[in-house]
């Protein structure tokens, strides 16, 4: 089996693949606080309750955006997998030609997710990952990763919202139903909520105006979203053709079967 990590800023997604199939996922809380053993006994946990084994593992990939969670989790595979992580990173192969000034700042998880989404709808393609950033990543019919936008995500500005102001609480991220809205609360929801939307719908017009120009006027330009709030946006918004919300965690399987070596143990164990 393999392991699978994906570090976001807000959240840690974990899969386990089986002959190349994702068999379960977990989602768990991203601190960096926490040592290589805590991580392990969380994990082994999430196993113990699915029936799994971690005998099982066999090899352990890393995608992670928060550098300070990456040693710990290599560290973890280490002893409680005895295996050394792959990590994505410059020099994996991904099967990506990175247009990037320079390619060494674009995020794994945009990396990963481009991987992912070329190998299974083709290009041209935009995809958006709902995460602590919104990220909107262009990628040609040939495999050529342009770049994108970085926006703040919508639980970011909600916090923001509430931490900066004296007055307004905190709310959850739903729909009001309505923009002339007769309270604070749905005030608030209707713009976070609606505005991202319109964020959404205006940066993806302007980027299929400008892949077009690239890959040629009659190319369809597929729309692929993941990322929790994906499913939460895509309810208003027309421009988003597909929902996958194990996108990067397929992505991760995909890079791991271009970059695998026969895995031997760890020394000392």
């Amino acid at each position: 089996m393999l392991l699978a990590f994906d570090v976001g800023n807000s959240n840690i997604v974990l899969g386990v693949f089986k002959d190349g199939e994702l068999i379960t996922n977990w989602r768990i809380e991203t601190d960096p606080r926490k040592s290589a053993d805590e991580y392990g006994m969380l994990v082994n946990q999430l196993f113990q309750y699915e029936g799994l084994k971690t005998t099982d593992v066999k090899d352990v990939i890393i995608s992670t955006v928060v550098p300070s969670v990456l040693f710990t989790l290599q560290h973890l595979s280490m002893k409680y997998f005895n295996r050394r992580a792959i990590t994505v990173e410059s020099g994996v192969k991904t099967g990506l030609i990175v247009k990037y000034d320079n390619p060494k700042q674009v995020g794994a998880d945009r990396i990963v997710n481009a991987v992912a989404a070329i190998h299974k709808y083709g290009g041209p393609l935009i995809v958006i990952d709902f995460g602590t950033a919104t990220t909107f990543c262009a990628i040609t019919d040939k495999a050529e990763y342009l770049g994108g936008t970085i926006s703040p995500g919508l639980k970011i500005t909600s916090d923001a919202l509430f931490e900066k102001t004296s007055k307004l609480p905190k709310v959850e991220l739903e729909e009001p139903g309505q923009t002339i809205c007769k309270n604070t609360i749905q005030s608030m929801q209707s713009g976070l909520v609606y505005g991202h939307m319109g964020m959404v719908d205006y940066i993806v017009a302007r980027m299929k105006k400008e892949l077009a120009a690239i890959c040629g006027e009659d190319k369809k330009i597929t729309v692929v979203a993941t990322g929790g709030l994906s499913t939460l946006i895509d309810g208003g918004v027309d421009c988003i053709d597909v929902v996958d919300k194990m996108l990067t965690l397929e992505g991760l399987e995909i890079i791991y079967q271009k970059n695998k070596k026969p895995n031997k143990p760890c020394k000392g164990k």
